[in-house]
């Protein structure tokens, strides 16, 4: 039977439920708006960073894996993280979960806005990880909980489209803030709407809970987590030291182990994080998977994007990130239908075919990449967010009806896990690609600086004066190279998506009861 779950107090004017007409929460749209401004604010920090690489590389002087360590440390501690964040929030309060995140959230982003070095940089995004995953599961958990079954893929369809929006918009706020102020505001700028998030949290979320909630389990959550960071740094040192390396495969062989002593862990403790029993829903899998291939290829991929548009087109960061305006404006666009689109055609209709508009995005800026203009990135934003409005509600919900809604805590952990750990593998991944191609395609006469980043490259050439212009052409080629290798990359990964989501979201989703602990 599923656990119980504690309703939360609502106004005695309201209308005592029947079988035809289910109670609602009669503030649940403030609600809404309250969870999504917080969740606009910690996934806005996923890509918020980007247009201010090129700045923290000159301001802190970070090499090539200390920029993807900074972009990374928030999404390795928040992924490790999140099915314990979840598992708080189910045992402890949702709203509880939520506002302990936002406080941890803002104390790390005044932390990383004050770093001086790259170290004490990378442990302030970690720290705003741990808040981030913390508060993330309680927004949409507190969405199941407050609307009923027949609202249910509207909120999500919000909440799913907020949360995209905050991915796409983080280069405009960015290079905004970066031109006008420094790098440090990209991270001060969450303090203010944390602060805001909170005293309307207070004001107005009901308080949840599952009435008989085991504890944490901290092993477990550690177990997970240092799988997860193993697995990903072996994925960046790929680049530095290739695959057969000794640093990689020892990695990835700590990773493994992990995650096996993570597995028989789980099967043996009274009250494990992660009851293996739900893995046998293939609508859980295959949602999963869709939702760590869409993120992949998203985050992967603007990661790139951004630095194309300022390192090769010659955009300012504010510029850059206007530049990437097309993607928040079909966001908005088709987010809004995305509900009616999922009702007309399924589920696994509309997650495949928003995967296969990102992956043709990606396609058009890939192989237009050394022709150096505007107006193909253009058009690759405009289906990148297409296909990102369309796919993300819809691949959110077929996950979140694999639980029951007493278990909506570690459903939306579970979802808001893989989407970060997909992001984080992109950026890993994707960078890694770009990475390598720029090192190999330059020749071997190019200094050893050059090889750093494309950045450092062009830094250097300038320095030589005239002598510099065929370090600069040499540097461009090879970084176009890079752009159009990691692109492609991320757009194979998207149709990889649309074929799982074709292929496994087709069935009607069975809510899987998590099997008692022998």
């Amino acid at each position: 039977m599923p656990d119980a779950l504690l309703e939360p107090s609502r106004p005695t004017t309201a209308s005592a439920p029947t079988s035809a007409t289910p109670a609602r929460h009669p503030r649940r749209w403030a609600i809404l708006a309250v969870l999504c401004l917080s969740l606009f604010v910690v996934t806005l920090d996923n890509t918020v960073l980007n247009v201010a690489l090129p700045s923290l590389v000159s301001g802190l002087g970070l090499s090539a894996p200390q920029v993807q360590w900074v972009v990374d440390a928030y999404s390795l501690v928040f992924a490790g993280l999140l099915l314990a964040g979840g598992s708080i929030g189910d045992r402890h309060g949702r709203r509880r979960a939520l506002l302990a995140g936002l406080a941890v959230f803002g104390a790390g982003s005044t932390a990383a806005a004050l770093a001086g070095s790259a170290s004490a940089l990378i442990v302030a995004r970690g720290v705003m990880g741990v808040g981030g995953a913390l508060l993330m599961p309680a927004t949409l958990a507190i969405v199941m909980h407050v609307f009923e079954a027949d609202e249910r893929p509207r909120a999500i369809a919000v909440w799913g489209g907020v949360s995209a929006l905050g991915v796409s918009a983080g280069p405009v706020l960015g290079g905004l803030l970066v031109e006008r102020f420094w790098w440090g505001s990209v991270f001060l700028v969450n303090v203010p709407v944390v602060l805001l998030a909170v005293v309307a949290a207070v004001a107005l979320v009901p308080e949840s809970r599952r009435g008989d909630a085991p504890r944490p389990d901290l092993l477990g959550a550690l177990l997970s987590s240092t799988a997860i960071v193993a697995a990903v740094w072996a994925t960046i040192q790929v680049p530095e030291h290739g695959w057969v390396s000794v640093p990689v495969l020892a990695a990835g062989g700590v990773a493994v182990v992990l995650a096996g002593g993570f597995v028989s862990w789980e099967r043996r403790c009274a009250a494990p994080m992660l009851r293996l029993s739900l893995l046998r829903s293939r609508q859980l899998i295959g949602a999963s998977s869709v939702g760590v291939l869409l993120m992949f290829s998203l985050a992967g991929a603007t990661f790139v994007l951004t630095q194309h548009l300022q390192l090769t087109l010659g955009f300012s960061p504010l510029e850059a990130g206007v530049r990437t305006l097309p993607v928040a404006g079909a966001i908005l666009v088709t987010s809004s239908v995305s509900p009616a689109f999922a009702t007309l055609v399924g589920n696994h209709r509309a997650v495949a075919t928003g995967l296969a508009l990102l992956a043709g995005g990606l396609s058009v800026v890939a192989l237009t990449a050394a022709r150096e203009e505007y107006w193909p990135v253009a058009l690759g934003c405009v289906l990148l967010g297409a296909g990102i409005g369309l796919a993300m509600a819809p691949a959110s919900s077929s996950l979140m009806s694999s639980f029951p809604r007493d278990h909506a805590g570690l459903g939306s952990a579970m979802n808001d896990t893989f989407q970060e750990l997909g992001a984080a593998l992109g950026v890993a991944v994707l960078g890694g690609i770009a990475t390598a191609t720029y090192r190999s395609g330059l020749p071997t006469s190019v200094p050893e600086a050059a090889r750093d980043s494309y950045g450092a490259a062009l830094a250097l050439a300038r320095g030589e004066g005239t002598t510099g212009v065929g370090l600069a052409g040499a540097a461009r080629s090879a970084f176009d190279l890079a752009v159009q290798h990691s692109l492609v990359g991320g757009s194979v990964t998207a149709l990889l998506g649309a074929v799982v989501g074709l292929l496994v979201l087709g069935r009607r989703a069975v809510p899987v009861e998590p099997a008692a602990t022998p």
